[in-house]
């Protein structure tokens, strides 16, 4: 029972309210943008509604993060547009499901882990780029329902003005007490003044129905054969970077706030436990969303029982709450949303922009372009790090140095500063005097690492060319990484190793 116990870290101390009512408030605004999500993608409703349960309650029950929320995400949806409108939603559920076991995959082989290379400039971008997007994403429920024009006169004005006076509430109640999460006490004011004055404007219910029942289990229907994988598996294989890349960038986020640090490879687990449900019980997949978990983060949460009591609540409101829940004002989720996009951004990253070498503050403008324009997270964050990686390369390939001196027996010593690899190669083949140097040439490498291929054929050529002239070289104080690069490369390479001393420590045996 500890075992258990300590697996679902339900020993944690938990402030019940908080977690109650934050959780309340993640599955008030997590209704719309499932259900938003589904249509857009020509799902039915409740499939987006399933998504958010399942996701939900699995991944708060499993995740390796407690206070992470994951729900049917736009990031994984949009993914599977294409797939619906040519095969139909079986095959949606099918590469969902498949999804799902690549992303335990990639957890039980703990590659969950090189998420944390992400630089801070690619974690700037990707933040503030999807907070615009949030922000976003919300002007679109100023349109009519059906997908019409944009709203005016009376019905912009008052969607508007609810929208506006539920911003004020979020801000201004924190500064009198923090009892309850201000963005529940704000939705639930203003569907009480819209409900009690009979004012006119769009519902939950406008965009779908959100009654049904309870997610029933199903095998999709689809042929089981190497066509139907080589169709989904390209589908299956982008919904699952997608997911991983949002759902441990979010990780990352939780535990700055939080000053914890979660369990990267349990999350991917988690995930794909959560999507292989959907696939079998009629939802369309997601991963972890970020603005609902800054809402629950913000309410006060930090244990695994706001997202269970979320996931719960959205199941309640599927099998019961459907005439109460469709009368919510839109408005209401929007200002709470747009309040959720605020904080997201990263406002400080103004302040230290003068105070980063340029190719950050390139690579963060980069990354949240991209975020933005092309809503696709995981291509925005691989060209970040792709960029930050080149960077680095380039800087560290100036800084390989050589000091040379010839000693009393006429043998020329170069000594290696720096790591030799693939973008250092040719400034390392540059330090070297072949046609002035003595017969006789020792390279040094107590301050330098052999890191690659690309550094094992610059000192094959290196030797070639002392070799062509009649000169010997030898490698000296070589590190162990670089001995067996070296021993792994003698097809390539033939070198002479002046082998180092070794020293044994000299105890006195007392007789």
């Amino acid at each position: 029972m500890k075992a258990l116990s300590e697996f679902f870290d339900f020993s944690q101390k938990v402030n019940y309210k908080n977690e109650i009512l934050a959780g309340l408030t993640v599955a008030m605004t997590m209704i719309p943008e499932s259900l938003s999500f589904a249509i857009l993608a020509g799902f039915p409703p409740l499939v987006g509604l399933y998504a958010a349960f399942i996701m939900g309650l699995v991944t708060a029950v499993l995740g390796g993060r407690p206070g992470m929320v994951s729900g049917g995400a736009g990031a994984t949806v949009v993914v599977l547009i294409a797939l619906m409108q040519s095969h139909g939603i079986e095959y949606v559920f099918a590469a969902v499901a498949l999804a799902g076991i690549l992303q335990i995959l990639v957890g039980v082989f703990k590659l969950g882990k090189f998420i944390r290379l992400v630089p801070n400039p690619v974690m700037y971008g990707f933040v503030n780029g999807l907070a615009v997007i949030i922000f976003m994403s919300q002007l679109e429920q100023f349109k009519s329902a059906g997908g019409g024009g944009w709203l005016t006169g009376t019905t912009l004005y008052i969607m508007a003005g609810v929208g506006a006076f539920n911003i004020a509430i979020v801000v201004l109640l924190p500064k009198l007490t923090k009892a309850v999460p201000a963005s529940l006490v704000a939705i639930i004011v203003v569907f009480a003044i819209v409900f009690g004055f009979g004012i006119e404007t769009k519902t939950v219910e406008d965009i779908a129905s959100v009654s049904g029942g309870f997610p029933p289990f199903h095998v999709p229907d689809i042929a089981f054969n190497v066509e139907t994988l080589q169709l989904i598996f390209p589908y299956s294989l982008i919904m699952a970077a997608v997911g991983l890349t949002e759902g441990l960038l979010t990780l990352n986020l939780v535990d700055e706030i939080t000053g914890t640090r979660g369990n990267s490879n349990r999350e991917c687990v988690a995930q794909g436990s959560a999507n292989i449900l959907n696939g079998f019980f009629y939802g369309m997949g997601g991963c972890p969303m970020i603005a609902q978990t800054l809402v629950n983060l913000s309410a006060g949460a930090r244990a695994r029982l706001a997202g269970i009591v979320a996931a719960l609540t959205i199941l309640l409101i599927i099998l019961f709450g459907a005439p109460i829940i469709g009368k919510v004002p839109i408005a209401a989720l929007v200002g709470v949303m747009i309040m959720v996009a605020i904080s997201t951004f990263e406002w400080a990253s103004f302040s230290i922009i003068n105070k980063m070498p340029k190719h950050d503050i390139i690579t963060g403008i980069l990354v949240a372009v991209i975020t933005v324009w092309l809503h696709n997270l995981a291509l925005a964050v691989l060209i970040g790090v792709v960029i930050s990686a080149l960077v680095f390369a380039w800087e560290s390939a100036k800084r390989i140095r050589a000091r040379h001196y010839t000693d009393s027996e006429g043998v020329k010593h170069y000594e290696i500063y720096g790591p030799l690899f693939f973008a250092s190669t040719t400034v390392f083949m540059e330090k070297f005097d072949v046609e002035a140097d003595p017969d006789v040439v020792i390279i040094d490498f107590k301050e330098s690492r052999i890191a690659d291929m690309s550094a094992i054929e610059s000192i094959n050529k290196l030797t070639a060319k002392y070799s062509k002239a009649g000169k010997t070289v030898r490698l000296r104080h070589l590190s162990e990484d670089s001995r067996r690069l070296l021993a792994n490369a003698r097809a390539v390479v033939d070198v002479n190793i002046i082998e180092d001393p070794t020293y044994k420590v000299v105890t006195d045996k007392v007789k």
